[in-house]
């Protein structure tokens, strides 16, 4: 009788235990993510404005950025292979960064873009304040950022800014008067969101001022080291922050053009770009040679977040999502 009923016991068992590993085969297969509860609960971009490849990351040396190439490197995953695979300039690739679309769109800071960015759509979704997510950019133009030209969310939803001069939306302040400025917001309010522009670099070099131009590359090197050591120091966002130091373009090659002094063309010079992925869910001291774009940070925060982002067009970025142990 006792043999009886184990063989109902291991028909039905049997059964059961071959439809998980199916399941789990299936999600293999596919790529499927299992859900993951992140550690992360604030999204920093911090867009280091315009330097070229050959001059950080590409120089063996890594002289002139110390901090991100010894203690930040350290501290995340480095992305080798990293593209603005849209138009290389300001505008477009701090839209490709908000919206996650590759966008044609002036670079007056006059048109807004066409589709919703991830500060609306979060703060839709989760009814949230709108001092939850921020556009904080020494670029005053870019305070085109917050906005949408698509009619069902122009005008709503929109995240708080302080861009350009005293927050103004206009002129070209340097970044040394406007970084303490977005520090104290950002430990203020404590965003879910935020984008942070630095623009010495970008406009030394479309001065033609190469002395200038490198000096702004090491300061600016020195500000990113201090935002995550600003992040880190505060009882609440320790341990609980993402950074993803990145760029909007790079510059175009010697003998290209007019080489440094500007940009905008698909030469490798404006579309190398650098990513440095820094947060409790990111692998630390990993470097990546896969190729990812700017379109594809947004997915990725959205996807940590939860956030339904649906004209987005990048794809989370594996080595983030699935990265912690």
């Amino acid at each position: 009788m006792k043999n009886y009923y184990w063989k109902i016991v291991i028909i039905f068992i049997i059964p059961f235990v071959m439809s998980w590993n199916t399941v789990d085969s299936f999600r293999e297969g596919t790529g499927e993510h299992p859900p993951v509860e992140y550690k992360a609960k604030y999204h920093i971009i911090l867009v280091i404005d315009g330097p070229r490849w050959s001059e950080t990351w590409g120089d063996s040396t890594h002289h002139l950025i110390p901090n991100q190439s010894t203690v930040l490197k350290q501290e995340g995953t480095f992305f080798t292979n990293f593209r603005n695979n849209g138009v290389t300039l300001t505008n477009a690739g701090h839209t490709a960064l908000c919206t996650g679309v590759y966008q044609r769109i002036s670079n007056l800071g006059k048109q807004l873009p066409k589709n919703p960015n991830i500060f609306q759509y979060y703060l839709k979704q989760y009814k949230q304040d709108k001092r939850k997510a921020w556009v904080l950019t020494s670029k005053g133009k870019l305070e085109m950022l917050a906005n949408t030209k698509d009619k069902e969310w122009w005008n709503t939803y929109m995240p708080s800014t302080y861009c350009g001069v005293k927050g103004s939306g206009m002129g070209y302040p340097n970044d040394r008067d406007m970084f303490p400025t977005f520090k104290e917001l950002i430990l203020e309010h404590k965003p879910t969101l935020a984008i942070i522009n630095l623009l010495d670099i970008d406009a030394w070099a479309h001065q033609g001022n190469w002395e200038r131009y490198i000096a702004g590359i090491k300061e600016l090197d020195g500000l990113a080291l201090d935002l995550w050591k600003t992040v880190q120091n505060d009882p609440v966002m320790k341990d609980k922050t993402a950074i993803y130091i990145t760029n909007d373009h790079g510059r175009h090659l010697d003998g290209k053009k007019n080489g440094f002094e500007s940009h905008g063309c698909r030469c490798d010079g404006c579309t190398h770009i650098s990513l440095l992925a820094l947060g409790p869910d990111f692998e630390k001291g990993k470097e990546v040679h896969d190729e990812y774009g700017l379109i594809d940070i947004p997915a990725t925060i959205a996807h940590m977040l939860k956030i339904d982002m649906p004209t987005a067009k990048g794809k989370p970025i594996n080595e983030l999502i699935s990265g912690r142990k």
